[in-house]
């Protein structure tokens, strides 16, 4: 069986093409960083437009790339939440259209869930039951897995999401957008123990995360520490402290949460999926969490960390196998609670 995904939830277009036998036949990823830069963060009307001419144009390249011709499809997924409502109606229309056209049923999927099981794009996929850390830009969240569908929510973030609280921090030092992944760079060249901020939520029990404190800790800490009075190599190494402090309270705090949730489960096996998922360091913590509980990790490769449709594909033809497609309606789901999907 072989289905197309699209997945066009924000600022990334995704196409890909995925056989239950062959893997992936062809994906391609366009990011809209430009169209966004100059105004620090995503505007969600140019990012509809962006969709609208980039998914269509991207849909042929990537039947050609494959050798195939829609004849070849037995689906067509699409994300249809969560996320920004006109980017999610683009992929929404397009996919309901084509697979109307085309006489092939239409899959609606949800974007958390095709970063969920993005790891089982690899070779060395999870087994299930697991724990799931799922973080984003959006989304800063603890699942317990049971099934493709069966999914318990441990913990949740309150208010700014991990990869939202990176972005916002970037911008507070003055970094580019987007900026977290400029930050953990910049983070490479810092000092440990200048500065020290809290770990949020970690002295009460429970596993929500919160890192609205943290970056108004680091906020505070940017105005009194970065003046005029600096070098520009003293402000240079007094940003890399400060990304330093900020990368390594989010990820300590992170590592405290999935191990609580770990041992509160009884599991031994932790995924973790979305863009912060790409983290260098978050990888060397959770790995050094799990060696201590002799568990295991897992993770997509770096490419499909990010937005990518080939988790949509994948994610839909697991719907697909299960009979799940939409009627001619289609309907996009700006919130749409993971633990409401129906077991597969």
């Amino acid at each position: 069986m072989r289905i197309l995904g699209i997945e066009t939830s924000c600022d990334e277009t995704g196409i890909a093409i995925y056989d239950d036998e062959l893997g992936i036949m062809a994906h391609s990823l366009y990011s809209q960083i430009a169209v966004h830069a100059d105004y620090g963060g995503v505007v969600p009307e140019l990012a509809s437009r962006d969709h609208v001419r980039k998914t269509i144009p991207l849909i042929k390249e990537v039947l050609t790339a494959a050798n195939l011709t829609p004849q070849d499809l037995d689906g067509v997924a699409y994300t249809a939440g969560p996320g920004l409502v006109g980017a999610l109606l683009v992929g929404c229309s397009i996919g309901r259209s084509l697979a109307y056209g085309w006489n092939l049923p239409a899959v609606p999927v949800h974007h958390m869930e095709g970063h969920l099981l993005a790891p089982m794009l690899e070779d060395n996929p999870p087994e299930f039951p697991f724990v799931a850390l799922l973080v984003s830009g959006g989304h800063t969240m603890l699942v317990r897995v049971d099934a493709i569908g069966q999914y318990q929510i441990l913990g949740e973030s309150v208010d700014d999401a991990a990869g939202e609280a990176f972005d916002k921090t970037a911008k507070l030092l003055g970094l580019d957008y987007p900026g977290g992944p400029v930050l953990a760079k910049m983070a490479e060249s810092g000092i440990a123990g200048r500065f020290k901020f809290p770990r949020p939520m970690t002295n009460k029990p429970g596993l929500d995360f919160s890192f609205s404190g943290l970056k108004t800790a680091t906020a505070i800490t940017i105005k009194k520490e970065i003046t005029e009075q600096l070098t520009p190599t003293e402000k240079a190494q007094t940003q890399a402290d400060i990304a330093y402090a900020f990368q390594d309270a989010v990820i300590d705090t992170i590592a405290i949460k999935c191990r609580r949730a770990l041992e509160y489960t009884g599991l031994n096996r932790l995924v973790i999926a979305g863009g912060v998922s790409a983290n260098t360091e978050l990888r060397v913590k959770l790995k050094q969490v799990m060696d201590k509980l002799n568990g295991e990790v897992f993770y997509p490769r770096a490419e499909f960390c990010t937005d990518n449709g080939a988790m949509i594909a994948y994610a839909g033809l697991q719907r697909l196998k299960a009979g799940g497609q939409n009627d001619l309606t289609f309907k996009a789901k700006p919130r749409w609670p993971l633990d409401t999907l129906e077991t597969v």
